[in-house]
């Protein structure tokens, strides 16, 4: 049977951290499905499909992972994708409590379910999409924190909004 993992979120933009968290969790898979979060609670910089193109841009050099977009629960969608697993990725203490309250939620609607937390490596640990986005709207550097593409898309974007 095949290891098959979601890898869930938002990725509004996708950042270094989230790359680094899919490049290592690849490589304990066979295949790898990052879940593009379509959250109605949330006004996005971009739209799903947007998000989609931008982080299959950002991972091109991996070959066992698939980008899409999805909504509704997280438990529906790995199951639908017939994934053995959830890979979660953890910044500091704070992201766990909330991390283990979910995996606990979802292994009771699901027991199939199981969540597995990668450490985000300390390169990357503070950075988080939001602060990307507040970051960019003050006009602030963000080439440390997202590719060159994901850079220029997250700078038009915000020069367009305004």
């Amino acid at each position: 049977m095949k290891k098959r993992a979601v890898y869930p979120g938002t990725f509004d933009p996708v950042t270094l951290g989230h790359i680094d968290i899919i490049e290592r969790a690849s490589k304990l898979v066979d295949e790898l499905i990052v879940g593009v979060l379509v959250n109605k609670n949330k006004v996005p910089l971009f739209t799903p499909e947007e998000r989609v193109e931008m982080i299959k841009d950002s991972i091109s050099h991996i070959p066992n992972v698939k980008v899409m977009a999805f909504d509704g629960l997280l438990v529906d969608f790995a199951k639908q994708s017939r994934a053995n697993f959830v890979i979660r990725g953890l910044r500091a203490v704070t992201d766990f409590e909330y991390e283990f309250q979910m995996s606990q939620a979802n292994r009771i609607i699901d027991p199939e379910v199981d969540t597995i937390f990668l450490t985000t490596s300390t390169k990357y640990s503070y950075i988080s999409s939001s602060t990307v986005r507040e970051l960019a709207s003050f006009g602030g550097d963000i080439s440390k924190f997202v590719t060159k593409k994901v850079e220029k898309k997250v700078k038009d974007r915000i020069k367009q909004n305004k």
